[in-house]
């Protein structure tokens, strides 16, 4: 009888861990979010912008790298460095007046510059961004920690950052687009 738990304490057992591992992950997920949110473009970003009923503005396109687009009647912009809610405001600035009277326009991106990782993996290089990302996960994408890999001496450059100093990484510290992850050689 007291080996196999009636059902309400099934029940609770289970309500319980799933409301730990919300506990547990939210913070990080509400975390990405936000510094998603602050998300500068940068080149290699792939953007869609529409304009609600006008087919002939909507556009997907790559920021070259210079950081500029081409957009329809308003020709040449250069967005690197503005935020989604930045280039939403200079598009719907530039087209209001002239040529809409009040433009609904929307701005995602669709596919974010890569990561690079060197060092102590197996397969060092650049790969996609996918919000969410961590160290731990970005070592494992690039095929895993070597044997010599130290797990404590891991650095990252963050791109956009005007320092561009090496921070130290954990393996649960987020990773985000243009991050140059540097992963060194233990001794011992």
């Amino acid at each position: 009888m007291g080996l196999v738990p009636s059902g309400g304490d099934l029940v609770f057992r289970l309500i319980y861990f799933l409301f730990s591992v919300l506990l547990h992950v939210g913070p990080a997920g509400a975390q990405d979010r936000d510094l998603l949110s602050k998300y500068r473009l940068g080149a290699g970003d792939v953007i869609s912008i529409n304009v609600l009923g006008e087919d002939d503005l909507k556009l997907k396109v790559r920021l070259t790298d210079a950081g500029t687009i081409q957009y329809p009647v308003l020709g040449e912009i250069r967005v690197r460095g503005m935020t989604m809610g930045d280039l939403v405001k200079h598009i719907t600035e530039g087209l209001k007046g002239r040529y809409l009277v009040d433009p609904k326009v929307t701005a995602s991106v669709d596919e974010y510059r890569p990561f690079f990782i060197n060092g102590e993996v197996y397969r060092p290089g650049g790969y996609p961004f996918v919000p969410g990302l961590t160290v731990f996960k970005a070592v494992s994408i690039a095929g895993g920690f070597k044997d010599r890999a130290s797990k404590s001496k891991m650095f990252v450059i963050r791109d956009g950052s005007s320092s561009k100093q090496r921070e130290n990484v954990q393996l649960d510290t987020g990773v985000f687009p243009g991050d140059i992850l540097t992963i060194e050689e233990s001794f011992f």
